[in-house]
This record gives structure tokens, sequence and C-alpha cells, in this order.
């Protein structure tokens, strides 16, 4: 991942923008971040897939657990609906609805943080980062 070894920032904005790029179907979208981060987070990503009767690749909503915030993305007739949510002592003291590109950054910058101290999600971010690992 460039700049992560050696101290320096990762671009957000470009990897936000790459990856906001897939979103021609949201879908899709969703389907790259579960792929690339459910071996990282484990049971802090959950996933509901759109199917009712037969398991579905497509996927209705994600959350993910990092920290105190939860990252919650639903796709609504094709287009995905976004919050963050903080915690406080496991109670929910905030919630906001946000747009897609808000929602990406503020993601990826809880992964970023998180990614200092924990090989598995350094790895996951470098997959998002230089697309391997799909």
């Amino acid at each position: 991942m460039a700049g992560a070894e050696d101290g320096g920032d990762l671009d957000l904005d470009l990897l936000a923008s790459s990856l906001h790029a897939d979103d021609g179907d949201v879908r899709v979208l969703l389907r790259v971040l579960v792929t690339r981060l459910s071996g990282a987070l484990g049971e802090r990503l959950a996933v509901e897939r759109a199917g009712r009767f037969r398991k579905s690749e497509d996927i209705r909503q994600v959350s993910i657990l990092l920290g105190d915030d939860q990252f919650d993305a639903t796709v609504d007739r094709g287009s995905l609906e976004c919050t963050v949510s903080r915690s406080s002592g496991g109670i929910r003291i905030r919630s906001s609805r946000v747009g897609t590109d808000e929602w990406l950054r503020r993601l990826l910058g809880a992964l970023r943080s998180e990614a200092q101290t924990t090989e598995s999600t350094r790895v996951a971010l470098e997959s998002l980062v230089i697309g391997n690992g799909t």
C-alpha cells in the first residue's frame, strides 16, 4: 500500500473515487467491500443477502462495526442509502445519513486507523487499494 509502510498518508479521496467508480451497480460496490473485508473484520461485518429462498450473491445490506462507529449501507431501489452511527458504552448516541462518497471516506478512514495496529485490516485495506485478493 503506497505510503502505509513509510508512514505517508493514504489518499482516501482517490480510493473512495475508485471504489465509487464501480458504483454503476451499487451491488458490485458492496460485493467488492464484502469480499475484501470479510476475512479481516470477521463478525464485525454483517451481510444481509437479497434472495429469500435461495442463496443470492446480491447484497441488500452491509453493516460494519469499527470501534465505536457502525457503517450501514442498504440498497434501496438501485441506490445506496448510507448511515454512520456512533456509540458510547454500547448505546447509540448519534446516527447520520450520509452520501455514498462520505460513507466510503469515513469507512476507509476508520479502516486506515485500525490498519495501523492490525495486520489483517492492513492487508484488507491494501487489497482495496491495489485490487488484489479478489
